[in-house]
């Protein structure tokens, strides 16, 4: 304990670091209060009144709220949450594979990265609009659909006109621009990645009530051994997030002038794990969009089919649907994320280019095919571990017959993911000022 506080006393110790720490929470802080001011028009004691039991947990709206720290209960300014901004994110990650436009601004560098961003941040709004607008409705028509109370006799939305309904779409489409801007500041001038760090806040802010939800539900008993299992996966998850596969590289010894350069070894570092938790956020974003679009379809007929389907099967995470499409999602976005970050033709290209090779292996194109076969076996067991992390939890809820705590193994791994990758970014500054860092 006591090189625990040495450690922190020592990112305090530097000021820029300080300042950057102070700046992240301040903004947290504001998040947050965004996330408890409900929009105009919005009859907020008769949504406490339907929320208070319990009742969001449930649904469709338990899924939506998981991402949003409970804004989206409250129909909060900030009820929409990140969830907009990385929906955006995700389609334009894959039209850069389908659009050659798209990968040719990727790989201009930072002018190219500049116009991706601005295309997101328009579509963004686009789907703010449209979710905002939906919601919008769906909480003074069918209320129950999301929030899951059996009580009609509540008025959610007083007063309801065309006039009134604009005005909410652009509180909260407003409201997903100051998150996004939000994001974007922390991204820049505090510490970690802006969308995971209101991520990480959002989930761990719904774990107290998750805890209190398990009492309710099952007893002590039970939710003492949820935190104990919870605690196992914990050191689970750090171990597996650590762990690395290391390849060597020999650079071949050369001579310019008089000096001699090269003959050194070094190694390039691949991640089990090399997605991190945005598989798990990418595949979460997937699954919102057939709960999001159900809410429009018709109260009654086929309409009313798809919305019992969507609320029973892919809104329930101890449903066996919800797992094994969930599942499947993650490994496929392992694959894919990985693919993204770690380029088998680029690397064996830079080893080239710089007189290195991997030993046993010629450089070029059997460079490239190593690369590409260690990173596709080593994903494999990445992503696996990424899905049993996400839906064991959710399957000994189901045993236990606990029905209103959404996503516990997604907001285990989302939490411990995000924090560790703050610590490594807060450890190298301190190692770059020679001070002890936490992971050290």
């Amino acid at each position: 304990m006591p090189a625990a506080l040495s450690n922190l006393s020592n990112m305090f110790r530097v000021a820029d670091l300080r300042n950057k720490v102070l700046f992240t929470l301040a903004v947290i802080g504001v998040y947050e209060l965004g996330a408890n001011i409900p929009c105009p028009g919005i009859n907020y004691a008769a949504i406490h009144a339907a929320t208070s039991g319990g009742a969001n947990h449930a649904g469709a709206l338990g899924f939506l709220n998981l991402f949003s720290g409970g804004g989206l209960a409250r129909f909060a300014v900030f009820g929409l949450g990140i969830m907009p901004y990385i929906t955006s994110s995700i389609i334009v990650q894959l039209l850069m594979v389908v659009i050659p436009k798209f990968e040719k601004w990727r790989d201009e560098g930072a002018t190219g990265q500049k116009r991706l961003t601005q295309i997101t941040r328009y579509m963004t709004i686009v789907l703010a609009v449209l979710q905002s607008v939906t919601l919008a409705y769906t909480f003074h028509y069918d209320p129950q659909a999301l929030i899951g109370s059996s009580s009609s006799s509540l008025n959610f939305i007083p007063h309801f006109s065309l006039p009134l309904v604009l005005l909410i779409v652009l509180t909260m489409t407003a409201g997903t621009v100051v998150v996004m801007w939000l994001a974007e500041l922390i991204t820049q001038r505090g510490v970690g990645q802006g969308m995971s760090i209101l991520i990480f806040a959002n989930v761990v802010s719904t774990m107290p009530a998750g805890g209190a939800a398990i009492k309710d539900q099952a007893g002590w008993a039970k939710l003492g051994i949820v935190i104990v299992i919870s605690i196992i996966l914990l050191g689970c998850i750090v171990f597996v997030e650590q762990g690395q596969r290391r390849i060597p590289v020999t650079f071949a010894k050369r001579v310019v002038g008089r000096r001699m350069y090269g003959g050194q070894s070094t190694y390039i570092p691949m991640k089990v794990n090399t997605g991190g938790v945005v598989p798990i956020i990418f595949a979460s974003s997937v699954l919102y969009f057939p709960i999001l679009i159900s809410q429009v379809l018709p109260t009654h007929g086929t309409g009313l089919a798809v919305q019992s389907w969507v609320n029973t099967h892919l809104a329930q995470p101890n449903n066996l649907v919800y797992i094994g499409i969930y599942g499947v999602l993650i490994l496929g976005f392992a694959y894919f994320y990985a693919a993204l970050t770690f380029d088998p033709h680029q690397q064996a290209d830079i080893i080239r280019k710089q007189g290195g090779y991997i030993p046993g292996i010629r450089p070029g194109p059997p460079t490239e095919r190593h690369l590409s076969m260690i990173l596709n076996r080593i994903t494999l067991p990445g992503a696996i571990w990424l899905g049993a992390i996400a839906l064991l939890p959710a399957l000994m809820l189901a045993l236990f017959n606990i029905q209103n705590y959404p996503f516990a193994g997604t907001t285990l791994l989302i939490a411990v993911g995000v924090a560790l990758q703050t610590l490594q970014q807060v450890d190298s500054q301190l190692m770059l000022r020679n001070y002890e860092g936490f992971l050290s």
